[in-house]
């Protein structure tokens, strides 16, 4: 079986993106290398090892409006779809079977030998730093943590109007019939990470093939912050068209970064 590759894709150029959209990235350290599948995807490295010439503008030292400023690095290419993740996130969270806190996508793409390619890609809320969600919902149920920036929900203010469901670009969330409240991935905020003392989530300690990285952008010492941090490392958010500065990133990773 041959997995796809995300750098087997057409890079179809940066000249299309707005300068304002280039200086919402290069304020959290990173720059735009590339735009793929008309502009779903955009390519980033961090901004200090990127040439002048990508980004003719001046790099400004990152800075991040939460401390921690959490976020999650995947590396979609070492996953194998074997769900440990989704297991441990209902368990964990007490997410029914008919709801989600996160997804495993899978693509098949045909194959000129006739055995198809695969490609899984985890999903999950992205803890957006411009969310949507908290824009649109009329009660206030969905927010923004003041400290650490996680997108929570107060299920006691949340009246089920759907409106936040309908606004997110990632289709992260669900309506969890037991509480008749909108239901989502908050980083384990009140389990899992409450526990390890903010170190890890439960389907990150869960995955066997290390797929989902988790970390503080604003500590050197995370596993994610050296990720995106590494020379030479590329890696990609999903719908940036948006506007919504996802916090969840990808990458394709070889075994060095293991």
């Amino acid at each position: 079986m041959k997995r796809f590759k995300f750098n087997t894709m057409k890079n179809e150029g940066i000249e299309s993106i707005a300068s304002e959209e280039r200086r919402k990235f290069m304020k959290f350290g990173l720059a735009i290398t590339g735009v793929f599948v008309g502009g779903s995807i955009l390519s980033l490295t961090s901004a200090d090892k990127v040439q002048g010439a990508l980004i003719n503008e001046p790099v400004q030292p990152a800075k991040y409006p939460y401390s921690p400023h959490y976020t999650m690095v995947i590396r979609q290419n070492f996953c194998i779809d074997c769900e440990r993740c989704l297991d441990a996130c209902r368990t964990t969270n007490s997410v029914p079977i008919y709801g989600y806190r996160t997804l495993i996508l899978e693509r098949r793409i045909p194959h000129a030998q006739g055995q198809p390619a695969h490609a899984f890609m985890p999903v999950l809320c992205n803890q957006c730093n411009e969310p949507h969600c908290v824009r649109v919902c009329p009660t206030g149920a969905t927010y923004k943590d003041g400290q650490n920036g996680i997108v929570l929900m107060n299920q006691d203010k949340c009246i089920g109007c759907k409106t936040c469901m309908a606004a997110c670009p990632y289709n992260a969330r669900y309506f969890k019939e037991e509480d008749r409240a909108i239901d989502k991935c908050n980083f384990c905020f009140d389990t899992k990470l409450k526990e390890s003392g903010g170190k890890t989530t439960a389907c990150c300690a869960a995955c066997p093939a290390g797929v989902r990285i988790f970390g503080d952008l604003t500590d050197p010492a995370t596993p994610a912050y050296k990720l995106i941090h590494t020379s030479g490392n590329e890696f990609w958010v999903l719908r940036p068209e948006a506007g919504t500065m996802p916090n969840v990133f990808y990458m394709n990773a070889t075994e060095a970064d293991t």
